[in-house]
């Protein structure tokens, strides 16, 4: 009977041991499982810190190149507003109206450089929006041709412009296309030699409209063409960097064209051989849009009551010389708290503030002064100009809501500043 039993016994314990061995294997697998969910999720947080990280640091360069901007721009609105004045004294002799061409020429170049750099910055983190509306194709070009028109004419280059159909509408934000254009266009002049072509031609295609700029410049190396439209992307350069440059203008122009669902394209058939820019942009629904009337008539006007508050002792001398020179009576002040005693103590018709001031920020001045005004319910409504070296839209934004008319970014245009003082006296 005990050999009858024997197979049972051997079966049991075989079937005990393959059971120890399963238990072991799986005790084994379920320790790399979790093993593998610890990398899982350390990968996972490891890859969201990495994650909030390129976020801080993008967020980090926005916040410099706001910085950057601001801080630049506040040295570029004396040297514009001293030119300014250059051209307004009395007998200018031909050195002196030579030296104002050529300050207030650095100064816009300077200025649009860091439009562009922003402007890369904050299309990147999807700050910018279209003002859409229906314009006409003549319209942007004329813009964009008073832009770039005094440069080309120094240089004694050539430009053809032959458009199809001017009155073509296109619907579109007219700041942002028209800043396509003049950065295309100021390309085309800063590539390409004294007396050289230029050329603008636009003609119908599938999506609406065809836009070439094409020049006889130095054009572009097969090795750069394939990035031209990358951030940073320049192309070759003499050690005189005479063609200066920060290498975003032409992403800024990929990336709005894209915004308004077009296209450009870049070709070249190599150093020495121009270069040709094709864009394609929808054409609007309407067809045709009627051309826009910038007519501003002349306002004879009297001496205003300017109330000045900017802490930049510079900028604030040269504004208010500049603003006397117009036969204005100009009051300055240095600071917020000083410029608000000034502002409840007297009556003025227009109030020009920077934002950032020391002891009380322009934000808090026009508040507590569109107070005043409410409770003592005036008549008459001081028109309030905000200055400032930040340009993003919020920045206008906060400014208007909180009580200003006008919000300007540095360096302001002088004759627009003067419309502006003179529009509110007139």
């Amino acid at each position: 009977m005990a050999d009858l039993d024997q197979p049972d016994t051997d079966d049991a314990a075989l079937r005990e041991t393959q059971l120890r061995a399963a238990l072991v294997q799986a005790r084994s697998e379920n320790a790399q499982l979790r093993e593998a969910n610890a990398h899982l999720v350390l990968a996972t947080v490891n890859a969201q810190s990495l994650q909030d990280e390129a976020e801080a640091a993008n967020r980090r360069q926005n916040e410099f190149l706001a910085m950057l901007a601001h801080e630049l721009r506040n040295p570029l609105a004396p040297i514009s507003m001293a030119a300014a004045m250059l051209e307004r004294m009395p007998q200018p002799t031909p050195e002196l109206a030579t030296l104002h061409g050529v300050i207030s020429r650095q100064v816009e170049h300077m200025a649009r450089l860091l439009d562009d750099l922003l402007d890369a910055a904050r299309i990147s983190s999807g700050k910018i929006t279209l003002a859409v509306a229906p314009l006409a194709l003549g319209d942007v070009v004329e813009r964009a041709l008073e832009t770039v028109q005094p440069r080309i004419g120094e240089r004694h280059q050539q430009l053809q412009v032959v458009l199809h159909d001017a009155a073509l509408a296109l619907d579109g934000d007219r700041v942002r296309l028209t800043q396509v254009l003049s950065n295309l266009l100021g390309n085309a002049s800063k590539y390409t030699q004294d007396g050289g072509t230029i050329a603008l031609r636009s003609e119908p295609c599938e999506l609406g409209v065809r836009l070439v700029i094409s020049d006889n410049g130095t054009g572009i190396g097969p090795d750069v063409l394939p990035h031209i439209f990358d951030l940073f992307t320049q192309g070759p350069r003499s050690l005189a960097r005479s063609e200066g440059g920060l290498g975003v203008g032409l992403n800024v122009v990929r990336n709005l064209v894209q915004m308004h669902g077009g296209t450009v394209q870049a070709h070249s058939d190599g150093v020495g051989q121009g270069s040709r820019f094709t864009i394609e942009l929808p054409v609007g629904a309407a067809g045709t849009a009627p051309a826009a009337d910038d007519t501003v008539a002349s306002v004879p006007h009297g001496a205003c009551r300017v109330l000045l508050i900017e802490d930049n002792v510079d900028v604030c001398d040269t504004l208010k010389s500049f603003l006397v020179l117009d036969e204005h009576a100009v009051t300055a002040a240095y600071d917020g708290r000083s410029g608000l005693a000034l502002a409840l103590a007297e009556d003025f018709d227009v109030l020009i503030c920077d934002i950032g001031l020391p002891q009380l920020d322009g934000l808090e001045v026009i508040a507590r002064l569109r107070a005043r005004e409410q409770e003592e319910q005036r008549a008459r409504r001081l028109f309030a100009i905000a200055l400032s070296g930040y340009g993003q839209p919020e920045d206008r934004a906060r400014a208007l809501a909180a009580g200003f008319d006008e919000y300007l970014v540095k360096p302001v245009r002088p004759d627009g500043l003067l419309e502006l003082v003179a529009g509110a006296c007139g």
